[in-house]
């Protein structure tokens, strides 16, 4: 049996956090069953603190931080938390939009679980976390040139790696294709093409 979110109680919610954080609060709306709340970058701490301490929300769990890009935006990301209470039974989502070369606080000092979570985005966006303990890359290689999840970043990378038999180590060299792009059509066969394909001419005659 699928278990509903309580509409009323969410909304209650965004209201109550509202009120008792004006000054870190941008927006909280509760839009396709979840409650999000847009804070302000400068009081991200202070609130992430409130969502944890307060008996209206005791958020004690933080599910996964994440990042959006959005090159064309002058506050080119929007960095996401996700954090559940599993005393109200409740989710909610924080987001922060920040420029590309803004940083925002560790959570660490709150939540120890979002040690590995931040270096994840800094490796693949580029977003920086003051006060980090170990603010190192966690998914691509040491020496890695760039951030893949940005919008910018090339499909097929920077470099390519191979091991190297005569040199016996490995090998970090420009990306080069090693076919040409084919040529496709995207008519639509069931539109018609205009050209024959090789067996075509035993249909006829």
């Amino acid at each position: 049996m699928a278990v509903y979110p309580d509409l009323d109680a969410l909304s209650q919610l965004a209201e109550h956090v509202k009120l008792r954080r004006p000054n870190e609060v941008v927006d909280a709306t509760v839009v396709h069953d979840e409650l999000t709340v847009t804070a302000t970058a400068a009081g991200i701490l202070d609130l992430i603190e409130f969502l944890r301490s307060d008996s209206s929300c005791r958020f004690s769990t933080l599910v996964d931080i994440t990042a959006v890009d959005y090159p064309s935006r002058p506050q080119r990301f929007d960095v996401v938390w996700h954090f559940l209470s599993m005393y109200q039974n409740h989710r909610i989502r924080v987001k922060v939009a920040i420029r590309e070369d803004e940083m925002l606080p560790t959570l660490t000092g709150i939540h120890p679980s979002a040690n590995w979570f931040e270096r994840e985005i800094f490796d693949m966006f580029g977003i920086l976390f003051t006060g980090h303990p170990d603010m190192r890359r966690i998914l691509t290689d040491y020496g890695f040139s760039g951030h893949p999840l940005r919008k910018d970043f090339p499909t097929t990378g920077y470099v390519e790696v191979r091991y190297d038999d005569a040199e016996k180590r490995v090998i970090y060299e420009p990306v080069s294709l090693v076919q040409e792009y084919r040529q496709f059509d995207f008519l639509s066969p069931w539109e018609g093409v205009q050209y024959a394909l090789p067996g075509d001419e035993k249909t006829k005659g």
